[in-house]
């Protein structure tokens, strides 16, 4: 059967070279974007703090994911786990699985 459908799978068009991680905008407009957020055992530099003028909700599609916050305990993420991060809370990706890829779809807004 033909597939006249115009949408596109989040799961598609990833890349197998995984050297460093995949950023896709998905949608954008003035205060909002849309992106899929692919890592595979990436991690943020010790010390190098995410302090984003947005805020950012996420939600890991496949795979787990460790987030650090300055001065919070770090929070583990599974498939299906979301967290609304505020404007300027600083955060950092300590852990992702080298094995298997973590899919993560973020929404930064204002």
């Amino acid at each position: 059967m033909p597939n006249n459908n115009p949408a596109t799978n989040i799961f598609e068009s990833i890349p197998e070279d995984l050297a460093q991680e995949c950023f896709t905008t998905l949608a954008q407009a003035q205060s909002v974007k849309i992106e899929r957020i692919v890592s595979k055992g990436h991690a943020s530099r010790s010390g190098d703090w995410y302090d984003q003028a947005d805020n950012e909700w996420l939600i890991v599609i496949k795979g787990q994911a460790i987030l650090s916050f300055a001065s919070e305990s770090d929070i583990y993420l599974d498939v299906g786990d979301y967290l609304n991060i505020p404007a300027r809370k600083k955060h950092r990706v300590k852990w992702t699985p080298s094995d298997v890829e973590t899919i993560w779809l973020a929404v930064h807004y204002r």
